[in-house]
């Protein structure tokens, strides 16, 4: 494992040392990015530098030197899709806790018991607060979780199994980090949230890693992500800048297409209007969780990854998000998760549009398994049935 250089803002590029815990950039807030000493890695053929285990940490050679705390998370299937050749869906639901927030967690747990760390805290719109909840009781840490008190019921389930301490918050994501933020000092909790901490962003990486090396050391032509606070789009990006210093991979990057929820569109607006950040969503609903993040703290990182790799942002509503697991779960046997519907169902109209043809090689990330969503489907299909009743 690499020793950590130093850490750099990624908007200001002020740099500290990583011998500390360390959270934003003191100078302009910005979100730090880890950075190593790969010289060494330079030239390497890839295939010898991975370890020989089935989880994200067979990239050690690219990740912090300290002791995991892993429940063997990564290595999740490429399912290639039974109806379009050049189609593989990313299955993040086989992760430890049903979604690819394991990987973020395991690394940030990692770490902040590498730094002696004891209590965490995290405002989570479900599956990010349920991940902490396994890694901190893992480490032997204490964990609180702050989620809005409508997320999926899986996910307060979870967390009270895992002995976190758990608050369920009357609003978004948005307010439940605000308590967090208004109480650490206080409580003494080291805040985890989403790109306010270095070490998510180094675990949510290996998914870049991971789709280049399932497709034989090469890119595909696109990757859809669902982006609610957008940590795994920004650590495929960086993912992907390694691997190209390294001469890991060559070739034209993926265009990065980030999907939203229409009811929760902050960054698709953002990217319509020109603007370098988004604005604060208001009256943010969908039944998509995972997306209802009214002001995504990394959105000027989303929004440069999306337009240097000439990618898109676009939304979809919840209607089109039922159809889209249906059509999967139908024709695919895979029950997508609310979120990794809003993707399948992107590629679909932007295929339709023309914006990709069937040709292009197209990697979709499922980051959830449909199953922790049973009562948010089971939502659904009332809806939708109560719709088709009224029609008749």
């Amino acid at each position: 494992m690499p020793k950590i250089d130093h850490l750099e803002c990624s908007r200001c590029h002020h740099t500290e040392t990583a011998e500390t815990p360390k959270t934003l950039c003191p100078v302009c807030a910005g979100t730090f990015y880890v950075r190593y000493d790969l010289s060494r890695l330079k030239g390497t053929d890839p295939r010898g530098q991975v370890a020989p285990v089935d989880s994200m940490w067979r990239y050690a050679a690219v990740l912090p030197d300290a002791e995991p705390v892993t429940l063997k998370e990564g290595w999740t299937p490429m399912l290639r899709s039974r109806r379009y050749r050049n189609v593989w869906l990313k299955e993040e639901g086989a992760n430890p806790t049903g979604t690819f927030k394991a990987r973020g967690l395991s690394l940030a747990v990692t770490m902040a018991r590498h730094y002696g760390l004891h209590k965490l805290a995290v405002p989570s719109a479900g599956n990010a607060g349920g991940a902490l909840a396994a890694y901190a009781a893992a480490a032997g840490m204490e964990a609180h979780i702050f989620m809005p008190q409508d997320v999926p019921l899986a996910n307060q389930v979870e967390c009270l199994a895992y002995d976190a301490k758990m608050t369920l918050v009357d609003g978004l994501i948005s307010d439940c980090a605000r308590i967090v933020a208004e109480r650490k000092e206080r409580e003494g909790w080291f805040d985890v949230s989403t790109l306010k901490e270095p070490f998510r962003v180094e675990g949510k990486k290996t998914m870049g890693y991971e789709l280049v090396e399932q497709l034989g050391w090469t890119y595909p032509d696109a990757v859809f992500y669902p982006t609610g606070g957008g940590v795994g789009l920004i650590g495929m990006w960086k993912a992907f800048q390694e691997m190209e210093e390294l001469g890991w991979v060559t070739g034209k990057r993926p265009k990065m297409i980030a999907v939203q929820a229409a009811g929760c569109e902050p960054v698709t607006r953002a990217f319509e209007q020109g603007k370098d950040a988004s604005d604060m969503f208001m009256n943010a609903h969908t039944l998509a969780s995972g997306l209802r993040v009214p002001k995504p703290y990394g959105d000027y990182l989303i929004l440069q990854a999306v337009r240097e790799s000439g990618g898109t942002v676009l939304s979809q509503t919840d209607d089109q998000i039922f159809r889209s697991i249906q059509d999967w779960g139908s024709k695919e046997g895979i029950l997508l998760s609310p979120e990794g519907a809003a993707a399948t169902a992107a590629y679909d109209r932007l295929i339709e549009n023309g914006f990709l043809s069937h040709s292009d090689r197209v990697v979709i990330f499922n980051t959830g398994a449909g199953n922790k969503y049973t009562d948010v489907i089971a939502t659904m299909q009332r809806g939708h049935a109560n719709a088709e009743q009224v029609a008749a």
